[in-house]
């Protein structure tokens, strides 16, 4: 699968579990499980394409920004993370680890 394809099936999993937007309670635990997935590189791309088609400004990038570095720092709660990898799941998520081959 192609990064564009892999970028947009992503933007098309966080649309459809997130269709109002990504609260900000969850931006630390949303990216741990994108974590499990996707590259830096691939992060940054995707906030970038939420960013540019945000016109109703629920999407703060500085907030974002904070969240990933908080990330580094913060382990996001089980809880947290289980809520966040279901709701992707209804949406078509896969949340088994890519096999290591």
């Amino acid at each position: 699968m192609s990064n564009t394809s892999i970028l947009g099936a992503v933007l098309r999993w966080l649309r459809a579990g997130y269709p109002d937007g990504v609260p900000p309670e969850d931006y630390v635990a949303l990216l741990a499980v994108l974590h499990r997935r996707l590259t830096e590189s691939e992060i940054t791309q995707v906030v970038d394409e939420l960013v540019a088609e945000n016109t109703g400004g629920r999407i703060d990038r500085d907030r974002i920004e904070a969240a990933i570095a908080a990330l580094a720092l913060e382990k996001p709660g089980d809880e947290d993370v289980n809520r966040v990898a279901a709701r992707l799941a209804a949406a078509g998520w896969p949340l088994a680890r890519p096999s290591e081959d």
